[in-house]
């Protein structure tokens, strides 16, 4: 329960109302609705699903998960049932939760997001928004980061406009061009980005030698990562004041989770922290809800992008 409040706990990433700040990441938390069990999901500002594509996808070969010292390496590659699955079975049981829904969604190409988005599009009106995720670095072979492709990106959501879904485009870390590809998506009609996704990493097992992954390479979340996240989010606020931002990268904690708000982000997403423990997101909302309430804060509009008001862009 929440136990000290500010005046509006409301904040709006671009058209987008949410009740409350924080939100799921997507890939650690299932679909969505086996996060009910451990509190109600309609008392954090929603839950992004995890990403699905309009195929069926086996992901990566095990193991699929690494522990680092201040976090983990994953290379689950977004193994799903695809789109179809998705909307008669998970999106039917988050639904039942009342949480407030965002579906992320993936592809190869170009055709697979637009297929993705025309499939989401026919139940638009049980979702909130779409994140378009171009940046998943753990797929492996030939597999193109289009994250790293500002026209590509652009191209993909121009096409997903398509949905008739307020649209949110997940972007890379590993990439020197992260606000110019941020400014072409916005362009092209994505109201919000969302920064970051994981850092390329790698760990071999000194005992037989070999990568501890079975994908060799993977994406390095939780606490390691926070710092390059709000680098992320600051450089892209700064040159985009008006674009729409939900903050991602080892939030832990309530004061993580401010950090990116005051870097510039409008919402923000947990994910790893929920490996340790499930109720994460709800907690972590209280902390950051018990910081405003410590530093006077009556609206969250007065925390997103506070450093940039105190004279901090340059």
């Amino acid at each position: 329960m929440i136990s000290a409040s500010i005046a509006s706990c409301t904040v709006r990433v671009g058209e987008v109302e949410l009740a409350h700040p924080i939100l799921t990441a997507s890939g650690t938390a299932g679909y969505g609705a086996e996060f009910d069990a451990y509190f109600p999901l309609n008392e954090i500002g929603g839950v992004v699903a995890k990403s699905i594509a309009p195929f069926v996808w086996a992901g990566n070969p095990a193991p699929r998960l690494s522990p680092t010292k201040n976090g983990m390496l994953n290379a689950v590659g977004l193994q799903g049932e695809g789109v179809a699955h998705f909307i008669e079975h998970d999106l039917v049981a988050l639904e039942k939760t009342g949480a407030t829904i965002i579906v992320s969604i993936w592809g190869h190409s170009v055709q697979d997001y637009l297929d993705a988005a025309k499939l989401l599009g026919e139940v638009r009106s049980k979702i909130t928004a779409l994140e378009i995720n171009l940046s998943c670095p753990n797929l492996g072979g030939d597999h193109v980061v289009f994250a790293h492709d500002a026209q590509l990106s652009a191209q993909i959501v121009e096409g997903c406009v398509v949905s008739g879904l307020p649209l949110w485009a997940k972007l890379s870390p590993n990439t020197s061009q992260i606000v110019e590809i941020a400014r072409a998506v916005h362009s092209s009609g994505a109201q919000a980005v969302t920064l970051v996704n994981t850092a390329m990493g790698m760990a071999i097992n000194t005992d037989t030698g070999m990568p501890s992954l079975g994908n060799v390479r993977g994406g390095l979340s939780g606490a390691a990562l926070h710092p390059i996240a709000v680098r992320c989010v600051f450089d892209v606020r700064a040159a985009l004041p008006n674009i729409g931002i939900v903050g991602v990268g080892g939030v832990m904690s309530g004061q993580d989770a401010a950090e990116l708000m005051l870097a510039g982000a409008n919402a923000v997403q947990v994910g790893t922290a929920s490996f340790a423990n499930p109720r994460a997101p709800l907690l972590i909302q209280q902390q950051l809800i018990d910081w405003a309430v410590a530093h006077e804060i009556t609206d969250w509009k007065q925390v997103t992008s506070a450093a940039h008001r105190n004279g901090l862009s340059s």
